[in-house]
């Protein structure tokens, strides 16, 4: 029989447990996959530690790329052996698994399995980041937090082919090298650095349009201070956890500040959209414009180890869980 991780009861990385299920077959608009690798993030976290409840118990993951074995009746476009790839479908921690067919997209033969499920969902985040809530063009200047995490590399890449310069806050001096190799262009590291009196220096005193924050609790009114009069602060992620309640007088305060708390799912929401942010993605590492870069991988057995290293931050780039 196949394996999945199965999370029975919401808690720490020590509820991913490694189980025997069973995958029956495809039903009406239903796809059979049998899976090479997982993408590992955090909303996978917030899933298994009840942040986001799931009905109990369930099988973690919304990202991975592998085969299709067999399509179910009334699906089109897919048959066996087609490679796909899906961000956004929970159930992603298997061996082999059953998905809605609308939810997939076929891969390009230049993009590797491993490629894909380390960017399908942080890629098309960026992809919704930088094109739909706050369209990048070129000249000007943003701050992305976690620059050297999947997202943060992605986005600084894709930012600076856009002709944006980028800042980038990190936690340590090895993260900033990374983020610097990655078309970040100023790199602020949090325990040396006050990021807001470095971002008023970096600008002039100008500040910023936009700030895209995935840290949450520990930056979050800190980066209002960065941003210009009328500037948007996407807060799109809580790493250091939730953000705590404010007014938002707050925002009147400081500018008459935008805010936006942005989720990729309903930005792909129709097929429509979901192949034009696919294929955005896929030609912007065609180009070279964004190369996807692997930090880690782990055996999906090893979940858990994944899942600890990550809420440590302790990973850097993407993190995929390879299966078979």
């Amino acid at each position: 029989m196949p394996h999945a991780i199965l999370v029975r009861q919401p808690g720490g990385p020590e509820q991913l447990a490694w189980e025997e299920v069973e995958v029956g077959d495809p039903g009406p608009g239903q796809v059979r996959i049998r899976q090479a690798a997982a993408g590992l993030n955090f909303i996978d976290v917030y899933h298994r530690n009840g942040l986001y409840a799931q009905p109990l118990p369930f099988i973690p993951g919304v990202e991975g790329a592998g085969v299709v074995e067999s399509v179910g009746p009334d699906v089109e476009g897919l048959k066996a052996g087609d490679r796909v790839a899906y961000a956004g479908a929970i159930g992603g921690y298997a061996e082999l698994r059953l998905i809605a067919a609308d939810r997939l997209v076929k891969l390009p033969n230049d993009i590797s399995d491993e490629q894909a499920a380390a960017m399908m969902l942080q890629g098309m985040t960026v992809d919704m980041l930088i094109r739909s809530v706050w369209p990048i063009h070129a000249g000007d200047t943003i701050l992305i937090h976690a620059a050297a995490g999947g997202v943060g590399l992605i986005m600084c890449q894709w930012a600076a082919a856009l002709g944006a310069t980028v800042i980038g806050a990190v936690s340590s001096e090895e993260k900033a090298e990374l983020a610097r190799a990655h078309g970040c262009h100023h790199a602020i590291v949090y325990s040396k650095q006050d990021f807001v009196a470095e971002v008023d220096r970096l600008t002039g005193g100008k500040k910023l349009p936009v700030v895209y924050d995935s840290v949450g609790k520990e930056t979050f009114k800190r980066s209002l201070d960065c941003l210009q009069k009328r500037g948007l602060m996407v807060s799109f992620g809580q790493a250091s956890g939730p953000v705590e309640p404010f007014s938002p007088l707050l925002l009147a305060q400081k500018g008459s500040l935008y805010l936006t708390r942005p989720t990729l799912f309903d930005y792909i929401s129709t097929r429509e959209e979901l192949e034009r942010s696919a294929a955005s993605l896929f030609d912007a590492v065609r180009t070279g414009k964004v190369k996807i870069d692997i930090g880690q991988c782990f055996p999906l057995s090893e979940a858990a180890e994944a899942h600890r290293a990550l809420e440590a931050r302790e990973t850097v780039g993407s993190t995929i869980l390879t299966i078979g």
